[in-house]
This record gives C-alpha cells, sequence and structure tokens, in this order.
C-alpha cells in the first residue's frame, strides 16, 4: 500500500511538473528529465543556468534553492508563503500551480 502511494505523489508530481513548464512556454518532456528539469525550472525562475552547477554545491544548494523558488513563485504571481509551500510541500503546492488559474508573467527586476 505505502509503494502505490509514494507511486501516486510521484506521478502527480511529473503530471503536475508537466503542466507547470507548459504553462511556462517550455517543453512539457522536461519534466521527465533529471538535471535538466532543474535547468527549467531555474529558467522559469528568471535565473541564469549556471545556478544548476552551485545546486550541487552543500549548504549553499540551500540558499539558492530558497531564492530561485521565491523567485518560480513570483513569477507565477505568487507570494513568498507560497514559495515556501513550494519548499516544504511540493507535492501540494506544484500542483496548485498547474491545475489552479495561475498564469506565468514573469517578474522583470
Amino acid at each position: 500500500m505505502f509503494m502505490f502511494l509514494v507511486l501516486l505523489v510521484i506521478v502527480l508530481m511529473i503530471v503536475a511538473m508537466w503542466k507547470v513548464f507548459e504553462k511556462a512556454g517550455h517543453p512539457g518532456w522536461a519534466a521527465i528529465i533529471p538535471i535538466y528539469n532543474t535547468y527549467i525550472f531555474l529558467k522559469i525562475a528568471g535565473k541564469p543556468g549556471w545556478w544548476l552547477i552551485l545546486l550541487f554545491i552543500p549548504i549553499v544548494n540551500l540558499i539558492f534553492a530558497i531564492i530561485a523558488a521565491l523567485a518560480f513563485a513570483a513569477n507565477f504571481g505568487k507570494s513568498t508563503g507560497f514559495a515556501i509551500g513550494i519548499i516544504f510541500l511540493p507535492f501540494i503546492f506544484i500542483p496548485m500551480l498547474a491545475f489552479g488559474d495561475a498564469t506565468y508573467a514573469p517578474v522583470t527586476k
């Protein structure tokens, strides 16, 4: 039963990320390619692709992942609280982005 639940959550996250990537104008299939999906996540967040290297460095990766999650949420018109939800409960908040009325509108600074 537990394995079924885990498989269900994995499938939900793949479908949700696929939909989020498509909302942002990127190919949905990128959600199933390891590392490349993180690169696309960074692009949607408006961060440079070389940040992917920083995500492999312990401690540094935590800081840059939080910054990327904040920018990711902001580009979908969501608040800092929503970004915290993406960090701690992605299996709830990513599907909310995917299947909700959120639209991708990059914040330019």
